[in-house]
C-alpha cells in the first residue's frame, strides 16, 4: 500500500503533466518536488511534505481543494489552501498582483500552524533559487518577465515573508539560504546580524499597574506621566517602529491619538512609550463607574464615526481589512468544511468596497480619556474598508468572547460581562443613530456571523484541538451555517 507522500507524487505528476516551469522551461513537477525536498530538511511530518508536493495543484491545474481533502485529508488540504492565491475568473494577474499578495501575506501572518510557515519557506526558497540564477544572468531585465515587473514590489513581498517567518524558522538552514539569496538580489534587505536584537534603553515594568492587554501585548502605567505598551515576544522592533509610524500617520489624518516618542527594551521584549499624563483607559473608567456605561458608549461611537468619516482612497499603504476577515475563514472554517468556508467567503463578498479608514483593534482598552477627550493607541492594524469589520471586532470582544465564559470578557475589559453587553448595545444605537430595535438586531446578526467565524479561527490556532475545543468548534460551525441560511448580505 502506498504511503501518503508516494500517492501525492503520483497525483501531482499526473495533474502537472505537460506543464513547464515559467522562465526555465523545466517540467513543472520538478518545482513541487524541490519544495518537498526542502521541507524534508525542516520536518519529518508526512502531511506537511505531502502539502509541499501538492501546493500548486489548485492554483495551476483544474484540481480542487475538495478532491485533495478527500484523497489526503483535512490538514493537507488546509496547508495547500494557505499557499493558494484566490483569483477571480478572467482577472488580469498583473493588475491584481498587489491585492493577491497582501491577502496571502495576511493568511501567513495570522497562521499559528508552523507547517504553514514551513510550506511557505520551502516554496519561496525554491522560487528565489530560480530568481537568483536568472537575475545574475539577466540583471534588472529579468523582472520585466514577471506579473509584477517592479523590483521594489517584488522586494517588498519576499522581504515581508522573511520578516513573518523569522521568529519560527530563523535558525534553519533553509531560512538562512533564503536570506542570503534575498540579499543577493536586493542587497541589504535583511540584516544577517539579526538586527531584531537591537538594543534600546532598558526599562522594567515590574510592580507597574497593567492598564489592559490584548493580542499583541499589554499596556502598563510606568509613572504619573508615562505609559508603556509592551509587545509580545514574537514581535520584533520592526513591529514597534511600524506602530509608531502609523500613529503619526493617523494623527495627520485627524484621529486623536497618542504618539509614542520612543522604543524601549523590556527584558527580551520591546515596548513603545507614550506620554499620557493622568490618563486612563475607558475600560478603567467603566469599571470604576459602570452606571456611566452609556456615556462611554456614546464617546466610543462618536470616535468610531470620526475614524470612519476619513477617506484614504489616495493612500495605497493601508491594507484592505476584508483580507483579515477572509483570513479568519481560511484559518478556521476551512479546516472543517471547505464548502461552508466558500459560502462564508461568498457572503463576505457582499460587503461593498470602501476606502474608509478603520482602526482594526477598536475597543475600550485602547482608548484613553485625557482631560475629558478620547485618545487612541494601538495603530498597527490601521486598514481601509467597510466599517463592518470594526463593528464586528466590538461584537467579538463584548459579546461572543463571553458567551461560554463571561470571565474572559471580564478579565479582558475589567468590567462585568453584563456591563459589556449593555455597552455594545448602546454603542450600536449611537453609532447607527437609530432606536429601531429590529434594525439594530439585524445589524447585530450580521456582525455576529464573522465573530463566530473568528472564534473558530482562534480555536484552530492550537496545533491539536482538545475535546472541549472541538465541541466548541462544532457548535460555532452550526451557528455559522444557520446564519448563512438567513443572511443575504452583510452590508448595512
Amino acid at each position: 500500500m502506498m504511503n501518503l507522500i508516494e500517492e501525492a507524487i503520483i497525483y501531482a505528476t499526473i495533474m502537472h503533466q505537460g506543464k513547464v516551469r515559467k522562465f526555465i522551461n523545466n517540467p513543472f513537477i520538478l518545482h513541487p518536488m524541490e519544495v518537498a525536498q526542502i521541507l524534508s530538511t525542516l520536518t519529518d511530518d508526512p502531511e506537511i511534505i505531502t502539502a509541499g508536493i501538492l501546493h500548486d495543484v489548485v492554483e495551476e491545474t483544474d484540481g480542487t481543494l475538495e478532491e485533495i481533502k478527500k484523497r489526503f485529508g483535512n490538514r493537507v488540504a488546509l496547508l495547500v489552501d494557505s499557499e493558494t492565491e484566490k483569483k477571480s475568473e478572467n482577472e488580469d494577474r498583473s493588475m491584481t498582483w498587489k491585492r493577491r499578495k497582501e491577502e496571502s501575506l495576511m493568511v501567513l501572518k495570522n497562521s499559528r500552524d508552523k507547517g504553514v510557515k514551513m510550506l511557505w519557506l520551502a516554496d519561496k526558497l525554491s522560487n528565489i533559487r530560480s530568481f537568483t540564477g536568472l537575475y545574475l544572468e539577466q540583471g534588472e531585465v529579468f523582472f520585466e518577465s514577471l506579473h509584477q515587473p517592479d523590483p521594489d514590489m517584488q522586494r517588498w513581498y519576499y522581504q515581508s515573508i522573511a520578516e513573518i517567518l523569522e521568529q519560527d524558522l530563523s535558525k534553519t538552514t533553509a531560512y538562512r539560504e533564503y536570506i542570503n539569496r534575498l540579499n543577493t538580489i536586493w542587497p541589504g534587505s535583511v540584516d544577517t546580524e539579526m538586527e531584531k536584537f537591537k538594543k534600546y534603553r532598558e526599562v522594567s515594568v515590574e510592580g507597574c499597574k497593567m492598564l489592559g492587554h490584548g493580542a499583541k501585548g499589554a499596556v502598563y502605567r510606568y509613572d504619573n506621566e508615562l505609559i508603556i505598551k509592551v509587545f509580545n515576544e514574537n514581535n520584533s522592533f520592526h513591529d514597534v517602529e511600524q506602530e509608531i509610524t502609523l500613529s503619526r500617520k493617523a494623527f495627520i489624518l485627524g484621529i486623536p491619538t497618542a504618539i509614542s516618542f520612543g522604543i524601549v527594551s523590556v527584558g527580551t521584549q520591546y515596548g513603545a512609550m507614550y506620554e499620557l499624563l493622568n490618563a486612563e483607559t475607558i475600560s478603567s473608567c467603566i469599571a470604576r463607574n459602570p452606571g456611566q456605561v452609556k456615556i462611554y458608549a456614546r464617546i466610543m461611537a462618536n470616535l468610531a464615526r470620526k475614524i470612519h468619516s476619513i477617506d484614504v482612497s489616495d493612500d495605497s499603504s493601508f491594507p484592505m481589512v476584508i483580507d483579515r476577515l477572509r483570513a479568519y475563514v481560511r484559518g478556521g472554517v476551512a479546516y472543517d468544511d471547505i464548502e461552508l468556508s466558500e459560502r462564508c467567503l461568498k457572503l463576505l463578498d457582499t460587503l461593498p468596497e470602501r476606502n474608509t479608514l478603520v482602526h482594526g483593534d477598536f475597543h475600550t482598552g485602547n482608548v484613553f480619556m485625557k482631560k475629558g477627550e478620547p485618545l487612541l493607541i494601538d495603530m498597527d492594524r490601521l486598514a481601509k474598508g467597510h466599517p463592518y469589520a470594526e463593528l464586528s471586532d466590538l461584537c467579538y470582544y463584548y459579546v461572543v468572547l463571553g458567551e461560554d465564559d463571561p470571565s474572559v470578557v471580564e478579565d479582558f475589559m475589567g468590567f462585568s460581562y453584563q456591563t459589556a453587553l449593555v455597552f455594545f448595545q448602546e454603542f450600536l444605537r449611537y453609532y447607527l443613530e437609530s432606536d429601531d430595535d429590529l434594525f439594530i438586531t439585524e445589524v447585530g446578526l450580521k456582525l455576529i456571523f464573522i465573530c463566530y467565524v473568528r472564534a473558530i479561527n482562534r480555536l484552530h490556532k492550537t496545533e491539536e484541538l482538545s475535546d472541549v475545543a472541538r465541541e466548541s468548534v462544532n457548535r460555532y460551525l452550526r451557528k455559522v451555517a444557520r446564519l448563512l441560511d438567513r443572511l443575504e448580505t452583510l452590508d448595512f
